[in-house]
């Protein structure tokens, strides 16, 4: 038996709706967004799950929470697993982005491995905070199941890194949908992803929701 990582995205916000600029901002999930975690949970269940690491965030935990209250789990918060801060974005829509700090979003563009949104953080510091949980689950988990819920760039970054491609790319190799699970699986050669941004567990006018 070998160790599974099962990287889950948090559950519709508002924000991701309506695809603002959402890291920092301890948002909630909306209606559907807890609808997401609860079709998670039902479809989820029967795995035997080894361990829950979860972030902080309140969209986090609420996406969790139906799997391990079905279950009788305990959420092991690691605030490494918190999303991106946006610094000065925060709550900002794209063009207003574009408008008011148009130099740094080019350089983010570029390269966010090294150039942050105005104030906020790089993938490269994202990384160096989200990593060690994943270390930590490695040496605390040989073989088994465990469930890591954190956020979109989060879990690209985390993705990019495990799987070699340059975490400056993470906007344009990997896409991680709300409520979406990727699965990795730690073999002989290392970390291989078995499943990418999956979101057929839950039914299609969850899955047609506009957003990011």
């Amino acid at each position: 038996m070998t160790l599974k990582i099962y990287l889950l995205r948090h559950g519709e916000t508002t924000y991701s709706q309506r695809g603002a600029y959402c890291g920092a901002i301890d948002a909630e999930l909306t209606l559907e967004g807890k609808q997401m975690a609860q079709f998670f949970a039902e479809a989820y269940r029967s795995i035997p799950w080894t361990d829950v690491y979860v972030s902080p965030m309140k969209r986090a935990i609420a996406t969790a929470q139906p799997l391990c209250d079905a279950l009788g789990l305990t959420m092991q918060i690691r605030d490494g697993l918190s999303e991106i801060s946006y610094g000065a974005w925060e709550d900002q829509e794209l063009d207003t982005v574009r408008q008011h700090y148009e130099q740094d979003y080019l350089r983010w563009q570029t390269d966010p491995a090294w150039n942050p949104p105005t104030g906020g953080e790089t993938a490269v510091q994202i990384a160096a905070r989200a990593l060690p949980v994943i270390t930590e689950i490695e040496s605390r988990c040989k073989t088994g199941n465990v469930l890591v819920v954190s956020h979109k760039a989060t879990i690209r970054i985390i993705l990019c890194s495990l799987l070699g491609i340059d975490i400056g790319r993470y906007r344009d190799r990997i896409n991680a949908p709300a409520a979406s699970v990727s699965i990795v699986k730690f073999a002989t050669y290392g970390p291989m992803l078995e499943v990418l941004g999956d979101r057929s567990y839950m039914p299609e006018y969850l899955r047609n929701r506009a957003g990011t």
